[in-house]
């Protein structure tokens, strides 16, 4: 490495994590993140980093507008999507969960709500609710008068308000609810995943055509402790019960459970609470396709 690359690979490897925490809560997929970051570096590679004042303000515009363009033109390809669509899991480190508006800004619940606003709304709610990005800096990033940002932030901030889940669970509570749960769904417990559901608890897959899975929200707290109960003693995915292991795993900030073969991650599965600790809602990822992150095992640092 020459010395003139050197500075240039140490200011974008100071600022890699930022660019990918930006990039999957804009997209809601790490590979596509990984693939925004990696365009964002070949920009910066090329560009004249002798005009850049700020190189994080620089960094930060490049990596916005190439998810931007990368968020629209997934949209189609997520209008014709079979089943539900969920995002792509990532591992998340253990402390996430300590920090809650973190740990909520990259949970699954609050990625599908953002996968209900517009492309705008999406880059500018990231950049003013979850890194703090003034007004002035977004607009400039996105190339957008500051007006325009300023309201695109308040019909995002209205939205998200309406659709969230409006009760974040204690960090350990919901540790020990994931834990009961998991011990229940092995054992085929009935009335423990009873006593943890909500009555009108409902349930996301996502296989995305490729493994069979519902095709419609499953819902009511008998029917969804029917489907878990059931993993102990049938094959899924071709795999059966005695060659698939569920573990708990940090998953988007908050415990989950991850289900692999002896060869493969077969499904990831995360919780929604509601105010008394009940599960409201369950996402359950079994699109191969969106697994890879999870398959490799790498733990990601998404915090602000």
């Amino acid at each position: 490495m020459s010395a003139h690359q050197a500075p240039t690979t140490d200011t974008f490897q100071e600022h890699r994590r930022l660019l990918f925490s930006i990039a999957y809560r804009l997209l809601g997929s790490a590979a596509d993140a990984e693939d925004a970051v990696q365009d964002a570096w070949l920009k910066w590679s090329a560009a004249d980093r002798a005009q850049v004042a700020d190189p994080k303000a620089y960094l930060t515009r490049i990596v916005s507008n190439v998810a931007l363009e990368r968020l629209r033109s997934a949209r189609h390809k997520r209008e014709t999507y079979v089943g539900p669509w969920l995002p792509e899991p990532i591992l998340t480190q253990p402390d996430a969960s300590e920090a809650v508006t973190d740990a909520e800004s990259v949970s699954m619940a609050m990625l599908v709500v953002l996968e209900t606003l517009s492309p705008l709304e999406r880059a500018v709610f990231v950049l003013k609710e979850v890194f703090a990005f003034s007004h002035a800096e977004i607009a400039e990033a996105l190339d957008r008068s500051e007006p325009s940002v300023r309201q695109a932030a308040h019909r995002a901030r209205e939205h998200v308000a309406a659709r969230r889940p409006r009760f974040r669970a204690d960090p350990s509570r919901q540790r020990a609810a994931t834990e009961r749960f998991l011990a229940a769904a092995t054992g085929g417990d009935m009335n423990t995943l009873m006593e943890l559901l909500s009555p009108d608890v409902t349930l996301w897959t996502d296989g995305g055509g490729k493994v069979r899975q519902a095709l419609k929200p499953v819902v009511g707290a008998a029917t969804v402790a029917s489907w878990f109960a059931a993993i102990g003693t049938v094959s899924y995915q071709g795999v059966a019960p005695a060659d698939m292991t569920a573990r708990l795993a940090e998953i988007n900030g908050a415990p989950g459970m991850l289900f692999t073969s002896p060869d493969r991650v077969i499904a990831t599965v995360t919780f929604d609470f509601d105010e008394v600790g009940r599960i409201s809602a369950i996402h359950n990822v079994a699109n191969p396709q969106k697994l890879g992150a999870v398959g490799e095992g790498r733990a990601y640092d998404v915090g602000v």
